[in-house]
């Protein structure tokens, strides 16, 4: 993958499921080699909340979506490495209050479910300069705190990704339902 210096920005290439409306979304959970520590980052419009990087699949990217979250996870943590493998789709946490679209939609109006395309990824590189490094930050985090970190952004449907993954868990049960 080349690296790129500058993030992607805007909707305007946006990748949509052509069945449910549904925003594609890509980004990887970046595990340490030992599996016991994650990449976490601050949330670019929430002060306060950590989030995992990812973004949205674009038109004039290929169908696979490793590339992407590959990508997104460059500019948004800085991170390199190996991707392991393919985490099932999550969808996000709105339920019902997220429409489902078919046909045309303009989605600066209404903002359609998203569907989460996550890979494990075992970290071999942290970029000391990276597109989005002058507005996030990044940190390690145990499986606990980060289930804590999203559970505060309220983002369950990230814990979700997080528990398909083989990070070590320490002293929390992956599926306990805490938010």
């Amino acid at each position: 993958m080349s690296k790129p210096s500058e993030a992607r920005v805007g909707r305007d290439l946006q990748r949509y499921n052509e069945e449910t409306g549904a925003r594609m979304v890509a980004g990887c959970i970046c595990l340490n080699e030992s599996k016991d520590k994650l990449v976490m980052i601050s949330s670019s419009s929430h002060e306060g909340r950590w989030v995992l990087p990812k973004g949205g699949i674009e038109l004039d990217e290929t169908d696979d979506f490793a590339v992407t979250a590959a990508r997104e996870t460059w500019e948004e943590a800085g991170v390199e490495g190996k991707i392991t493998k393919k985490l099932p789709i999550v969808l996000d946490s709105r339920g019902k209050k997220a429409p489902v679209i078919k046909g045309e939609f303009d989605p600066h109006v209404m903002v359609p479910k998203t569907e989460f395309h996550f890979y494990e990824m075992i970290v071999d590189n942290l970029g000391t300069k990276w597109p989005e490094s002058h507005k996030r930050d990044r940190r390690w985090c145990t499986y606990s705190e980060a289930k804590h970190e999203l559970t505060k952004s309220k983002r369950p449907e990230l814990i979700e990704a997080l528990n398909f993954t083989s990070i070590i868990r320490d002293g929390i049960d992956g599926n306990e339902d805490d938010y």
